[in-house]
């Protein structure tokens, strides 16, 4: 099974982008993610807090569509899946 998982803004800066992944079956959207973000210290601590959750602030998306965090560890990665994780969105 391949997906590829696609950090933006601040997150590509410390993880990169575009990274194709080939979680195990019956892998979840936060397990992938915590894999991924495992690779870099300062990556990891930037999406998930001291108890390996997101930060409240992370947007997780899945296809193009959002996932709440609480859904995030029953959400199971299915073959061609695309992952977004974004840092909190500040404009005017």
């Amino acid at each position: 099974m391949t997906v590829k998982v696609r950090f933006f803004a601040r997150f590509r800066e410390l993880l990169g982008t575009d990274i194709p992944a080939e979680p195990e079956e019956g892998a979840t959207l936060l397990s992938l993610v915590r894999d991924l973000a495992r690779k870099r210290k300062e990556g990891y601590d930037a999406i998930f807090d001291e108890h390996g959750n997101f930060h409240e602030f992370v947007i997780v998306m899945r296809n193009g569509k959002r996932v709440e965090h609480g859904d995030a560890a029953a959400v199971r990665i299915t073959d061609g899946d695309e992952i977004a994780v974004f840092p909190p969105v500040a404009g005017g």
